[in-house]
């Protein structure tokens, strides 16, 4: 009975701080919802297969600035990668080829649950993002991803998304005292895509 007086003040108080930051989870699920991420897998944590993985990494991001040079919102992001799809794939295989690797590479357009990221002076927060995911091989080594669009994987820098973001949220990608928040906002976030 002890476990259950302990158990009510921990809910109620856990409840109190999540509905506290109702309107912080609010924007960071319009961040989540307004950007398009890469996400690459290596085949293993190899120096040879993590080398690999960034070649592959080089070689799409350089396509992808053609594909999303005049490409005005996510959703305009997301249907130019399902259309180029396979050029896309193809871009990926011919560079492991060129590097003698057969490994096969899978390259779909998903959405998928990212923790919260710092990219050298900017945070994205933790949520469910669209995004180009490429795995190469067994896909089992260290992961490398970064924003396609806005295209901050090529400028990495926080500019490039005042077109989707309010200022408001920009200014939270950038501000050191939120990634507490966005801590807390990852915990919401990964017990809400338990259920």
């Amino acid at each position: 009975m002890k476990k259950i007086y302990v158990f009510v003040p921990v809910f109620l108080s856990l409840v109190l701080i999540i509905s506290g930051f109702k309107p912080l989870v609010s924007k960071c699920e319009n961040i989540s919802e307004n950007v398009f991420r890469l996400h690459i897998l290596a085949n293993s944590d190899s120096d040879c297969d993590q080398s690999l993985k960034l070649k592959v990494r080089n070689r799409v991001l350089r396509l992808s600035k053609s594909l999303y040079a005049d490409c005005k919102s996510v959703d305009e992001a997301v249907e130019i990668t399902r259309r180029n799809i396979k050029e896309i794939k193809s871009a990926a295989q011919s560079t492991l080829a060129f590097y003698d690797c057969d490994k096969e590479v899978r390259v779909l357009v998903t959405k998928e649950y990212f923790s919260t990221r710092k990219y050298g002076d900017f945070s994205l927060p933790a949520g469910v993002y669209n995004s180009l995911k490429i795995v190469i091989g067994e896909g089992r080594g260290h992961n490398w991803w970064c924003v396609m669009y806005p295209s901050v994987c090529l400028s990495g820098c926080t500019d490039d998304f005042k077109e989707e973001l309010t200022d408001e949220e920009v200014e939270m990608l950038k501000s050191r005292k939120y990634i507490v928040r966005f801590k807390i906002v990852e915990i919401y976030e990964r017990i809400k895509n338990i259920s």
